[in-house]
């Protein structure tokens, strides 16, 4: 029986540097960070939500053939691929702090019918949206 999701992936072209994006301009933890033979294991997550990670997978690194790699190289550089939402309890505050940290933001928090919703890029270009649900659609408590 599936239980939840544990770990997804965030591809990067600079592991270290990613790293530092989501520890120093989002306060996430670094949660592990082992050398496996010729690549490097780097996950990172929020401080409050112990049971899911990032794992911040090289563009560079083994597991991709060179056609992939490019094709997924030029996708990531564009900006195209969104990587997840990530839930605030302050949309507007968060945004405010991550933007004073040198964060992108793509779209500035906006009303939504779900909440209030900002759009953010990482180093590499993948993009998130940073969401405070309001509390009439709090789907965790309703639904989970």
């Amino acid at each position: 029986m599936i239980l939840g999701l544990g770990i997804t992936t965030v591809w990067t072209f600079d592991q270290q540097r990613t790293k530092a994006f989501f520890t120093e301009k989002l306060d996430f933890e670094v949660r592990d960070e082992v050398s496996m033979g010729d690549m490097k294991w780097v996950t990172v997550g929020a401080k409050e939500q112990a049971g899911v990670e990032l794992a911040l997978m090289s563009l560079d690194g083994p597991g991709l053939d060179p056609e992939s790699a490019e094709a997924l190289k030029k996708l990531v550089s564009k900006g195209v691929l969104g990587a997840g939402a990530f839930r605030t309890d302050d949309c507007r505050g968060d945004y405010e702090t991550f933007r004073a940290r040198g964060v992108e933001f793509l779209q500035s928090p906006q009303e939504r019918p779900y909440g209030i919703e900002a759009v953010f890029r990482d180093d590499s270009g993948n993009w998130y949206s940073l969401t405070e649900r309001s509390e009439e659609l709090d789907f965790s408590k309703d639904f989970g």
